[in-house]
């Protein structure tokens, strides 16, 4: 049963924690949320700067509220890819530090990595393979995993993230940042169904469209458009602009384009079991309707605890972990990628820095 400290800061949330053998003995998480919100968007310089704030205070705390010594742990781990490189850095730099002055092992570890070993802090997963549905400010991907480490992407975003259409999305309704949360709130009292949004297909070269895909820069467009119908509309004498309604409709129509399709991805693959991680799987609405679909057609499901969804620790020492068990370390000296896919996470465990 490993024991890792493990750090995350690979956006705008700065994270540590401790877990032995999948059980979170402390965690914390320091959030930047109200200072970029001043701004509509997460400022790389700024978010750099409060990591560095952050990080000493909370690894402090994790270590105490464990009980532990950093003699008593047996590796420390960090996220190194993807993410804002500044932000990764800081990071990185205090756990290569930590494990050079405490002589212990350093495990690099692949952001969305630890967003699919995150429901693993939750009920036990069904014997694999299984789909995940990851969604999150930056990613919007279903992944086949067979295995630790065997990860196969199946489908993706073309263009906005989902949670990154939130965001957009809420910036049209001036609802402010960030915008998943924002939406939710303003959508609690709407009508789903009263405007029909476009579900956004990916048109495929020899015809016809991509079964899984996602495409949301479309959808954006199309809220844009009726924003600024309704709002011309009530100008002239209408009836006053129909928020919750706006958001609502909004808020449907993407979990209704998340779930059909990776409802139809799990079938098509044989797949019984499907899994929803990622900061937009902390939605109700999404969760909502994944349950009610999976109940449909006889698919189990598994989400995230609502606690590990958005960006943390715990997941980092989860998949850290995972890494650690069979085997498999990084190099001191590797530094960090800002943009590397899932299926190169391998290249943090050569014996030779990537990187």
């Amino acid at each position: 049963m490993p024991t890792l400290l493990a750090l995350e800061t690979s956006c705008d949330e700065s994270a540590a924690a401790v877990v032995r053998d999948q059980r979170v003995l402390a965690s914390a998480v320091a959030s930047q949320v109200e200072e970029h919100a001043r701004w509509g968007g997460v400022v790389p310089e700024i978010a750099s700067r409060r990591h560095v704030e952050a990080l000493p205070a909370l690894i402090e705390q994790v270590m105490a509220e464990s009980g532990l010594a950093f003699g008593e742990l047996d590796a420390i781990a960090a996220t190194a890819a993807p993410g804002l490189v500044g932000a990764l850095l800081v990071g990185s730099v205090t756990g290569r530090s930590l494990a050079r002055l405490h002589n212990k092992p350093f495990v690099a570890v692949h952001h969305l990595e630890g967003h699919l070993c995150s429901v693993q802090l939750g009920d036990p997963l069904p014997p694999g393979p299984y789909l995940v549905l990851l969604v999150s400010g930056g990613h919007t991907e279903m992944i086949r995993v067979d295995g630790p480490g065997r990860y196969q992407r199946l489908a993706r975003s073309r263009d906005d993230a989902a949670g990154e259409a939130f965001d957009k999305v809420a910036r049209l309704l001036d609802l402010g940042y960030p915008g998943g949360p924002a939406i939710q709130a303003a959508a609690e009292r709407g009508d789903p169904r009263r405007f029909a949004l476009p579900k956004g297909r990916v048109s495929l070269p020899e015809g016809g469209f991509h079964p899984y895909d996602f495409s949301f820069s479309g959808l954006k467009t199309a809220v844009l458009r009726l924003v600024n119908q309704l709002k011309a509309e009530s100008e002239r004498g209408g009836e006053p602009f129909p928020l919750a309604d706006v958001a609502a409709s909004f808020e449907q129509v993407v979990a209704d384009v998340l779930v059909e399709r990776t409802t139809r991805c799990a079938r098509d693959q044989g797949l019984n079991t499907l899994v929803l991680v990622g900061g937009v799987a902390a939605n109700r609405r999404l969760r909502a309707r994944l349950e009610q679909r999976c109940g449909e057609l006889g698919i189990q499901w598994r989400l995230a605890p609502l606690a590990y969804c958005t960006d943390n620790a715990a997941m980092i020492a989860v998949a850290a972990e995972q890494r650690f068990s069979a085997g498999a370390c990084s190099p001191i000296d590797l530094a960090v990628a800002p943009r590397l896919a899932l299926e190169q996470a391998p290249v943090l465990y050569e014996p030779q820095p990537a990187f």
